[in-house]
């Protein structure tokens, strides 16, 4: 499955309700940073732990989208990650090794606590993926 994947500087909420409005859509999920569980290397600021993680929203039957708050201004190249919803893992890193061939990783293709692996990389022709294999 493809979903587009927005991102956003400390203005996620704000959008996805914004966006729930204009649709009439419905709010599936929204995580908050404050959720993770605690990781010494990716330490999370009192002022940061009621951005978004993760959102979804259903935009209509079948058109879902979703997104994050980051932690920089990203530029409008980056604003709109394409995220695929892979079913096995082999699938996953054999896509992930044909886009990353000449690109740059953003996120290392690894286990998370959401997902089975998860990873980001922006390919040679300047286009971000997120890949997800739960």
């Amino acid at each position: 499955m493809i979903k587009p994947y927005l991102m956003f500087n400390r203005e996620c909420e704000e959008a996805f309700n914004w966006y729930q409005k204009a649709f009439d859509g419905e709010m599936i999920l929204m995580q908050r940073y404050g959720e993770m569980p605690a990781n010494p290397n990716f330490p999370i600021p009192e002022s940061d732990k009621n951005l978004v993680l993760h959102a979804q929203l259903k935009l209509t039957d079948s058109g879902i989208i979703m997104g994050s708050d980051g932690n920089r201004d990203f530029p409008n190249s980056e604003k709109v990650v394409v995220s695929v919803e892979l079913d096995t893992e082999e699938r996953a890193k054999n896509a992930w090794n044909v886009l990353s061939d000449g690109g740059t990783i953003l996120m290392d293709l690894q286990p998370t606590f959401f997902a089975k692996l998860h990873g980001s990389v922006k390919d040679k022709y300047g286009v971000s993926w997120m890949f997800t294999v739960e």
